[in-house]
């Protein structure tokens, strides 16, 4: 179950440092990355079967030959650390304790995919992982790990820190994109075919934080040993979150393919003050929720969420006890939705608001039962009609919410 591939330096003191990280296999990729011709590197993360760790879960690989073609034009990385998701904090782990783990897969990818210039950007709430992230990149530079002609090769990279300012939406990456070229943060028009993102016109990549820092372990050691982790169509590893009624809350690395149930109880060690196990937001708080009897054949992968009617999201398991009462753990939500909506898109930003006030006046012991049906409606209407999944996300917690604890609702009815 347990294997750590991302999180192995974390417990090691300094950690965080190029000297202690270089004792502890840091850069090592880097030998049998310039050895190697940059389409081998991309077939090699496609053979490895990586998939997206920021929610989305697609074939890494697959994206990273959407900027195949563009021979002569300026390429971009973008590194997503915008981790905003309620329940998600992972990534910051790897900041904090492995920042130069981030820097490798960034020199990896960067060679790959032709990129020369790379930017970090990093939630703006995110300060001190931000500060510690930018020592490592001046440390990188110092020793010849960034800048140019990259330890002897004739390759160059240089990785810029952005900070953003506070809004949730810019972690969907086409916000973040606008947001980096100095505009509002808002989502962009989806293209009709497959094709690469775009920075400043120019052919980009969007990958997440632990996404990016998966790469190393691949180079160095071959596709083979990443597929030798994980299950045929989810492989390798991720670092689970555990927060909420938890003994011991936290980030714990595991096998996707893992038991969802016996991972709370070995890594969260049981519910707290020996509660009973009542309900579980598998990956992020915009994931459908499952009920405790739900989760007991349900695997820590991809195939396994989608087909419980929810998703892996980030890995960011919210735990709750028998003590919930699941409208308040809504209407927490909602509230942080409503707030975090962008505007952009009619269904969205009349749809969150008007299902908050609805289940405002239900709390409030004011509803009916028509309020309900108004909030489901509202959740369809949202669904599939936007730019953006935000909206479609929020629907899939309205109507999971409702429709699994439903008597919950209806005692609020008088």
């Amino acid at each position: 179950m347990f294997q750590k591939i991302e999180s192995k330096n974390f417990d090691i003191e300094g950690s965080h440092t190029i000297e202690v990280a270089l004792k502890n296999g840091r850069y090592k990729s880097l030998e049998r990355l310039f050895s190697l011709k940059p389409a081998e590197i991309v077939s090699e993360v496609d053979k490895s079967g990586l998939r997206g760790k920021g929610g989305g879960g697609a074939p890494a690989g697959k994206k990273w030959k959407l900027l195949d073609g563009f021979e002569g034009r300026n390429k971009y990385l973008v590194v997503n650390a915008d981790e905003s998701e309620p329940g998600t904090f992972k990534d910051r782990q790897i900041l904090e304790y492995d920042p130069h783990l981030l820097i490798e897969g960034m020199i990896d990818t960067c060679y790959a995919i032709g990129a020369n210039s790379a930017y970090i950007y990093i939630r703006g709430e995110y300060a001190f992982w931000a500060k510690r992230l930018n020592e490592a990149i001046k440390e990188a530079y110092k020793e010849g790990y960034l800048g140019k002609n990259i330890k002897g090769s004739s390759f160059s990279l240089d990785i810029t820190v952005h900070r953003g300012a506070g809004a949730y939406i810019c972690g969907e990456k086409s916000a973040l994109l606008e947001s980096l070229e100095g505009k509002r943060g808002h989502p962009r028009l989806k293209p009709h075919q497959k094709e690469p993102e775009w920075l400043f016109g120019e052919p980009t990549l969007v990958n997440n934080v632990e996404t990016i820092a998966s790469v190393p372990y691949i180079v160095e050691n071959g596709y083979e040993a990443y597929r030798a982790f994980g299950t045929e169509k989810s492989p390798g590893t991720m670092l689970f979150g555990l927060s909420g009624h938890i003994n011991t809350p936290g980030i714990y690395e595991a096998e996707f393919g893992s038991s969802m149930s016996e991972y709370i109880q070995k890594a969260g060690n049981g519910i707290t003050e020996g509660k009973k196990l009542k309900a579980v937001i598998p990956g992020g708080s915009s994931c459908a929720i499952l009920k405790a009897e739900e989760i007991d054949d349900i695997t820590l992968d991809y195939e396994s969420l989608r087909e419980h009617g929810s998703s892996l999201g980030t890995g960011g398991m919210i735990v709750m006890s028998e003590d919930v009462f699941i409208p308040d753990i809504t209407k927490n939500l909602l509230e942080f939705y409503h707030h975090e909506s962008c505007g952009q898109c009619t269904p969205c930003r009349e749809g969150v608001g008007w299902s908050d006030r609805l289940l405002k006046k239900i709390l409030d012991g004011n509803g009916t039962k028509k309020d309900i049906d108004t909030i489901l409606d509202v959740a369809d209407l949202m669904n599939g009609k936007t730019i953006c999944v935000f909206a479609p996300a929020v629907s899939a917690v309205l109507v999971s919410h409702i429709k699994k604890f439903t008597d919950e609702f209806y005692s609020l009815i008088k």
